[in-house]
Formats: structure tokens, sequence, C-alpha cells
């Protein structure tokens, strides 16, 4: 089963203009399959083999020798000492397409790229597949998506969810976690994911979390930046006018993949998911994620946010686009209640004409407008739904 990425229209063009090309993205994303079906005649090499690796990090200068043109480099992020060969290459030749890198660490690359290749390179994001591009191939409920993640090969193969990301979680620590810290306890820091897990969709608190697993403060924000980076975690900051307060006030915290989030909490049978006390932390991760998925699928800035006050008023989703917002709420109900519009409405009047639109998505089948509010629901999965989530994020 081949999945469509909305990417793809995008990294081809792009392909055109740039000398290098690279993706990034968690493992098992898809971006090593999509890159080497968009770019058949392009050589590969994966550089996570040891000896290729070895001779890369040994002589970088006589392995690039080999592959001058035209070349896939995956995992590149392994090889640090190739990016500033690359760049008096490119400065040699700048011809288009030249280069393609693929990466799953996204501090590292994004770190090497801005010293080494600033200017040359274009730089996408690939993550598991998006609501509409799972549901263009796939059958699916909401409850089964929740369950079995967004992960392509889960589909592709038929695999069973808990098998999946018991082995992905595994492979993960044992070989990106300890590649890049060193740790004392492997059981302290997969404790410490759980619970993250355990406050998804809830705002990050450093300090209870240092408590909860018994190590520092510090030590936590290290293994948050390293989940984040390593496409585990994603980190939603708040609306703010001033720039500079999202910086400094907690984000809120959800996971990459939900199908790992409910691994992590311990849902070995979609039918745990009907009673668990966080289904509907479930459902907002997963449409929160869905939402940062069509922006940076369609190459862009997600500029994704969320809104809480001192007076208790939150928006689970606020979209900017320019000057303008979109204002997004996120129920897991199956029925629809006027009350559940009472913050968008507030917010509305609050921010006057800046709000472009304001919408409710529910688990529902129907969707609607009232109130001036968009109502859309996603239950079955609706791709109308999908559609409309796409359609907001391209700004069509």
């Amino acid at each position: 089963m081949w999945f469509e990425r909305q990417l793809e229209a995008v990294l081809l063009e792009t392909a055109k203009t740039f000398p290098v090309l690279a993706l990034m993205g968690p493992r098992q994303s898809g971006e090593t399959t999509l890159i080497k079906a968009l770019f058949p005649d392009y050589e590969y090499v994966n550089l996570e083999d040891p000896d290729r690796r070895a001779f890369a990090q040994e002589d970088p200068k006589g392995f690039l020798q080999r592959y001058i043109k035209r070349v896939i480099f995956d995992e590149v992020q392994r090889v640090p000492e190739l990016f500033s060969y690359l760049q008096g290459l490119v400065d040699e030749d700048p011809t288009p397409g030249r280069f393609i890198l693929t990466g799953s660490h996204q501090l590292m690359l994004h770190e090497k790229i801005s010293q080494s290749l600033a200017g040359r390179v274009a730089l996408f994001s690939l993550l598991p597949l998006s609501l509409q591009e799972l549901t263009a191939h796939v059958s699916c409920s909401v409850n089964q998506c929740l369950y079995r993640g967004f992960y392509p090969g889960l589909y592709q193969q038929a695999r069973d969810p808990v098998t999946a990301y018991r082995s992905y979680f595994q492979t993960y620590v044992e070989r990106d976690v300890r590649a890049i810290i060193q740790l004392k306890n492997l059981s302290t820091f997969e404790r410490f994911v759980r619970l993250c897990a355990g406050r998804v969709g809830q705002l990050l608190n450093y300090q209870s979390l240092s408590q909860d697993v018994g190590v520092s403060p510090t030590t936590i924000r290290e293994w948050i930046s390293l989940l984040t980076a390593s496409y585990i975690l994603y980190l939603l900051p708040p609306y703010f006018e001033n720039i500079g307060k999202r910086l400094i006030k907690s984000p809120k915290l959800y996971f990459v993949d939900v199908g790992l989030a409910s691994y992590l909490l311990g849902i070995e049978e979609e039918k745990h998911l009907e009673q668990h006390p966080l289904y509907g932390h479930l459902f907002e991760n997963m449409m929160v994620m869905d939402f940062v998925k069509e922006r940076l699928h369609q190459g862009k800035t997600p500029h994704c946010y969320f809104y809480r006050d001192q007076q208790g008023v939150e928006i689970d989703l606020v979209y900017q686009q320019g000057h303008q917002l979109s204002l997004i709420e996120i129920k897991s109900a199956l029925t629809f209640h006027y009350g559940a519009l009472e913050n968008l409405i507030k917010m509305r009047d609050i921010l006057g004409p800046k709000v472009q639109s304001t919408a409710l998505v529910y688990q529902g089948t129907e969707s609607f407008h009232t109130k001036e509010v968009q109502v859309v629901g996603i239950g079955g999965v609706n791709m109308a739904g999908m559609r409309w989530v796409n359609s907001l994020c391209s700004g069509s």
C-alpha cells in the first residue's frame, strides 16, 4: 500500500531550485520511502551502516568524492563531519537538487545546517500520516486512529500496534537516546516518558515531573528537549501578542504520534479507550497534531498555539495567518452541545476583527454553521471534516 503524501509536490518543485534538500522526521514516518520514490535515479547512501559511517567520519573528503552528484544521504545527522565539506562542494557547483539529506534528529540537523548550509538548503519536516493522508486509503474509526496511530508501516504491514510501539520505543531508547546522552538508569527515563503520556494535552510542569520522576528540573528540561528533538513530543506554545511571552510561558505537551501515547498509557486493546480518563486528551492530541501535520506537509510553518487567560477562558487551538486568527475548540463528544461554543464566542468578541473564523471540531458525524461558528464533525472518520482542516491550513 502506497500512501500519497501532501509534501510530494513541494519536494519535487523545491529540488529544482535548491542545491540541497533536507527532509527531517521521526523514524518510520516514511521520509526515506518517500525520497527514494520521488528521486529514483539518485544514489542512496544509508549512514546507519557502520562501515559507511566510519569511512565518512574518518575521511569525509574521500567519502564525498565517491558521491559527487545526485545522491541521498540518509540519517545524515550521524556524521556531522560531512556538513562543512558539503558546503564547499555546493559552493563550487550549486546545481539544483544535487544532494538530498534525511535525518531523524531535528536539533542536530538544524544546528549543522545553520552553521554550514544556510542559504543553500531547503528544509522540510515529514511527520506520520495526517488524517487526510490516512483516510484517503484506509477506512478507520476515530478510536482505531487513537489506538493504532499514524505510522505508515502499521497499516502497510498490518502490524499489531502494541508489539510495534513496544519495539519502536525500546529501539528509540537503546539507539537514539544512548547515542545522544549518557543515561545512568534506563528505567528512570522510561518512567519519565510514560509520565509524559499521563500529562498529554496538559500544561508542561517541569517541577511536577521532577518530583514524580525523582530527578532534577534541569534533567527534566534536558530530557524534554531530547524528546522534542527526536520527534517523540510536540510542545504547543501559548498565544500572546508579545512574542517574547510565548517563549517564557508554559507550553502544552502532546505526542507527535497519538498511538505511541496510547501504548505508553497501557492501552493494549482498542476497547480500552472507551472508558479511559484521558480519552478526551488523546482525541485533542490527535486533532492538534493533525493541524500541525497539515501545515508542515504543505511545506509551511505551523503557527499553531493555544490560549488560556487568568479567568480560565481557554481555546484549544489558535491558528495564526499573518494578523488574522482562527480559533478552534476540540471536543471528543459524539453529540454537539451549544455550551461548547461559549469560549469561542467570548474570545471572538474580545479579539474582534483579527478573528477570521471560529470552529468546533467534535466526534459527531454532522457539520453545520451556527452562531457564526463552523461545527465540524469528523466521526467516521469524515473526509469532509478532513478536507476542512486541509483547506483552513492551506488558506483556501
